[in-house]
C-alpha cells in the first residue's frame, strides 16, 4: 500500500469508527503521524483529499478537524466526479433519480403544504410560456428542486440534485424537429406533478414523478445529444435539468 493510502486509510478507520467524532479536533501532525505510521507529506495529502470531499476541514491558527460529515454537504461534493460521467452511465443514474424523486414527490404531497402548490404553480406558467433552452433548463431545476425540497429529506435532495446537474448537461430542449413534441410532453408531467401535489394525493405523486423522469430517459435515449461543457463551479453545484 502507496504511504499516502497507507494515510489516507488510517485518517478514515479513525472518523468512520468513531476515534474521531463530527466537530472533533485532529491530533497534533507528529502524534497522528505515529500514530498512523506515516510521514507528515502523506498524512497532509491524505488530508486535503478529505477536504475536498467535505470530511475534514482546517481553521486558519486552530487546527485540522473532522466536519459535521453532514450527508447532503458530502454528497454534493460528489457532482465533481458525476460531471464526468458519460451517458450510458447518467441514464442508470436516472434510475436512480426516478426511485428517490418519486419519494420525495410523495412525502411532499404527504406533508400538505398549501403554499407549495402556489410556487410550482408560478414555476410551471414561466416554464410555459418559455421556448428559451436555458429558461427552461433553469425553470425545471427550480421545479424539481422545490418539490424535493418540501419532501423533507436534505439528502435526497442534494443526491437529485447532482443527477440532474449532469442530466443537464445533456440538453433535449434545444431547438429542432422534435422540440415541441418533447416541450409539450414535458409540460403535461410537471401538470400531472403539480397537480397530484395539490390534491394531497401521495401515490399519484409518486407514479406522475416516475413517470416524468422516464419520459426523460426516453428521449435521451432515443436523441443521444452531446453534452454541453460547462466549467463546474466548484463552489456550487451546476444547475440541475429535467
Amino acid at each position: 500500500m502507496a504511504a499516502t493510502d497507507k494515510a489516507l486509510a488510517g485518517l478514515r478507520q479513525m472518523i468512520a469508527s468513531g476515534e474521531l467524532g463530527p466537530g472533533e479536533k485532529f491530533p497534533p501532525e507528529p502524534e497522528l503521524c505515529d500514530h498512523l505510521g506515516v510521514s507528515r507529506s502523506s498524512l497532509r495529502e491524505a488530508a486535503r483529499s478529505l477536504a475536498a470531499l467535505g470530511v475534514i476541514e482546517s481553521r486558519h491558527g486552530s487546527g485540522t478537524y473532522v466536519s459535521a460529515l453532514d450527508p447532503a454537504e458530502i454528497i454534493s461534493r460528489f457532482s465533481l466526479s458525476v460531471e464526468l460521467i458519460p451517458l450510458e452511465g447518467v441514464l442508470q443514474l436516472l434510475e436512480v433519480r426516478r426511485v428517490l424523486e418519486a419519494h420525495a414527490t410523495a412525502a411532499a404531497a404527504a406533508r400538505q403544504d398549501p403554499s407549495l402548490g402556489e410556487q410550482l404553480g408560478d414555476i410551471l406558467d414561466r416554464l410555459e410560456a418559455t421556448t428559451d433552452a436555458a429558461e427552461i433548463q433553469a425553470l425545471d431545476a427550480e421545479f424539481h428542486g422545490a418539490i424535493c425540497t418540501a419532501g423533507g429529506n436534505p439528502t435526497v435532495t442534494a443526491l437529485t440534485g447532482v443527477i440532474r446537474g449532469r442530466g443537464g448537461h445533456y440538453r433535449i430542449f434545444e431547438p429542432g424537429a422534435d422540440f415541441d413534441a418533447i416541450k409539450q410532453a414535458s409540460d403535461r408531467g410537471h401538470r400531472a406533478i403539480l397537480a397530484a401535489i395539490t390534491h394531497r394525493d401521495p401515490a399519484a405523486a409518486a407514479t406522475a414523478a416516475s413517470a416524468h423522469i422516464a419520459q426523460t430517459e426516453l428521449w435521451l435515449r432515443a436523441l443521444r445529444p452531446d453534452p454541453q461543457v460547462l466549467l463546474p463551479d466548484v463552489e456550487k453545484a451546476a444547475p440541475a435539468s429535467s
